[in-house]
């Protein structure tokens, strides 16, 4: 990447954007991003200058917290919302990070793989959020002596997955909670053996609570999707997740997140068109796919089995939307009435369907974009969970003789 992508990712520019404020064509600004063209040291210290505005416009923040294997910024929205400030961030994936410095304003870089991170070189932080990959542990060959209570027990463990990256930042830092996402069949992965090292490495060995809660985000955004909350504090604090409100989905409805295609909206980039900003043809299925789908569900529902498309109309309640989405988007198709072919998402629609406002900024590319948001949590069920342990943070972080973070 050259200095010069570099710099542009972290204004959350857009090429055409970076054009206009730079006084240059587009076709400057792509050399410049491809690195064919040296740009002159007066762009390259216009762009620091509006980093650096945003870096001295971000809030103090009531708790610290950092955000690793972060996607596009879901966990980072629903901590913002509690009070929290970020103070460090890792995610791998180039185009992840695209669209989380294009959304965020403190602009420091961010780190790519979490195992080649010194925990030394993490800023002390609070809380500590991390939506990690479900991965098997092999116990093979663990005495029982060595499993508690000593780094290398959980190194022989979980050595070579990345929740092992978790746990050595917690030990190293030891902030007052943690915030942790991950699939709901996580307790049942791997016959359990999973799940059972997760609690063991975090409780025992740690000494964290541990509170978990299986949440639909239904509840918040008209999709079916559950996922497993881990939370924990360094202190036994009086936290319950008996305190979560959650509304159900009572008058929820695709209505809430689908175009109007009425004018009532600005048209929004390719996704919508015209002076009703009706959704683009593009999106709608060609008649091979819609045939081939078709004839894949009737198919297996001769044979007795579930698999097929999701059709959905306003007042549906989708199907989990995930990565693969941008393949064929079988598992949200938005009807068009009788006799007309149905429609994938656009990714403002996706957007929506997580719980991101529409001001959130999609840089990338629709098969990027379909990746990044079937990848995200739901904003809105962190949201509620992270404001239900602001109090319990605090009461730790601010406690006589416990120094505050940050």
């Amino acid at each position: 990447m050259t200095e010069f992508e570099m710099l542009i990712q972290q204004t959350g520019w857009s090429v055409p954007e970076a054009a206009k404020v730079l006084g240059y064509s587009e076709g400057h600004v792509y050399r410049w991003k491809r690195g064919e063209e040296v740009p002159r040291d007066g762009v390259i210290n216009l762009l620091r200058m509006q980093i650096d505005t945003h870096k001295s416009a971000q809030p103090e923040g009531a708790f610290t917290f950092i955000d690793l294997f972060a996607g596009i910024g879901g966990l980072r929205k629903a901590m913002d919302s509690a009070g929290g400030r970020c103070v460090f961030t890792s995610e791998w994936d180039a185009f992840a990070q695209k669209t989380y410095h294009a959304n965020f304003p403190d602009n420091r870089p961010i780190a790519g793989d979490i195992r080649e991170v010194d925990a030394a070189d993490i800023p002390a932080h609070d809380v500590l959020v991390a939506g990690f990959p479900c991965q098997p542990f092999s116990i093979a060959g663990v005495s029982k002596k060595n499993a508690l209570g000593r780094l290398h027990g959980f190194q022989d463990e979980t050595q070579g997955t990345l929740f092992f990256d978790v746990l050595r930042i917690l030990m190293h830092h030891r902030p007052a909670a943690f915030l942790l996402e991950n699939v709901k069949n996580l307790k049942s992965h791997d016959k359990g053996r999973t799940f059972d090292v997760i609690r063991r490495k975090l409780t025992e060995e740690l000494g964290y609570t541990l509170h978990t809660r299986i949440i639909d985000a239904a509840n918040f955004v008209p999709q079916h999707r559950e996922r497993i909350v881990m939370v924990g504090f360094r202190e036994n604090t009086g936290f319950s997740y008996d305190d979560l409100v959650l509304s159900g989905r009572a008058g929820r409805g695709m209505r809430d997140v689908l175009h109007p295609e009425d004018g009532t909206e600005a048209p929004e980039s390719h996704f919508t068109v015209g002076r009703d900003a009706r959704v683009s043809d593009k999106y709608t299925l060609s008649d091979k796919l819609w045939q081939y789908l078709q004839g894949y569900a009737a198919k297996h529902k001769a044979a007795g089995n579930g698999f097929g498309f999701g059709l959905v109309d306003g007042d549906s309640i989708s199907r989990t939307l995930s990565a693969r989405y941008y393949k064929d988007g079988s598992e949200i198709l938005v009807s068009r009435g009788p006799g007309n072919n149905p429609r994938r998402l656009t990714p403002r629609e996706c957007a929506r369907l997580m719980g991101y406002d529409d001001n959130f900024r999609i840089p990338v590319s629709d098969t990027q974009a379909y990746k990044q948001f079937g990848n995200s949590v739901a904003v809105p069920v962190f949201a509620e969970v992270a404001r239900l342990m602001r109090p319990h943070i605090l009461a730790l972080t601010e406690r006589p003789g416990l120094r505050k973070v940050g």
